[in-house]
């Protein structure tokens, strides 16, 4: 139960901290929380834990929800366009992270250290986690773009952003989750715990993209005075 609770809030400080990195800093903010996200997602992912009646999961669900809020956001926003620049961002980050981390664990640490078995343990994990992610990072965010904005053309409508988000992700989010736990967990986990991660992560999704819906109406509303002074120069 307490993993259940402290979940609930873990949610609440993770939307709470999209929401403030967007009305901070605008349009940079979204691609700055891409770069950090694609990364955190990644080492979270490493943790398992036990939910009420003894369900398994994987951490990262929640911080890798908000990148198809982001990308909905951005291409709801500013266009496909940005929305798909954000989705290579996030690709080379994680690609940039991951070499470079492999690097690190290569050097021969001093007698006294005390980071290198931590290191390994977290990053040493990520060639296999990283190609899964990198793989089903790259189809499903940009099967969302295509998505989002194929149902946009049926529900354009401002009130129907809701239809857009969810849909598209809810449909991408499955790929991506097929693809993710295939190539990184298969063989690592038994068939019935594999399967157990599997769906809960993908319910896992399915819920936090429904509970993030009004957290996108909120981002939505906000306005910039620099992109408001572009859109008069436009006009």
């Amino acid at each position: 139960m307490f993993n259940l609770l402290w979940g609930v809030c873990f949610v609440v400080v993770n939307f709470g901290f999209f929401l403030l990195c967007y009305r901070l800093f605008g349009k940079k903010g979204l691609y700055a929380w891409v770069g950090m996200a694609t990364v955190v997602a990644n080492i979270q992912v490493a943790k398992t834990i036990a939910m009420p009646f003894d369900i398994v999961m994987t951490l990262g669900n929640t911080m890798y929800v908000t990148l198809y809020m982001t990308s909905d956001l951005l291409n709801e926003k500013y266009g496909r366009k940005e929305a798909r620049s954000a989705v290579w961002f996030g690709f080379f980050t994680l690609l940039m992270t991951t070499v470079i981390m492999q690097m690190v664990l290569v050097f021969k640490p001093q007698e006294t250290d005390i980071a290198q078995s931590a290191l390994e343990t977290i990053f040493g994990l990520m060639p296999r986690l990283a190609l899964g992610s990198l793989t089903a990072y790259f189809i499903s965010q940009f099967l969302d773009v295509r998505l989002y904005a194929w149902i946009r053309k049926y529900y354009s409508s401002s009130k129907q952003l809701w239809i857009r988000s969810n849909g598209s992700t809810m449909i991408s989010s499955f790929v991506d989750t097929l693809i993710f736990c295939t190539i990184a967990f298969a063989g690592t986990y038994d068939m019935k715990v594999w399967t157990e991660i599997l769906l809960t992560t993908y319910l896992s999704k399915f819920i936090l993209t429904a509970a993030g819906t009004p957290v996108l109406y909120l981002g939505r509303s906000f306005t910039f005075a620099e992109e408001e002074q572009k859109a008069v120069i436009r006009e």
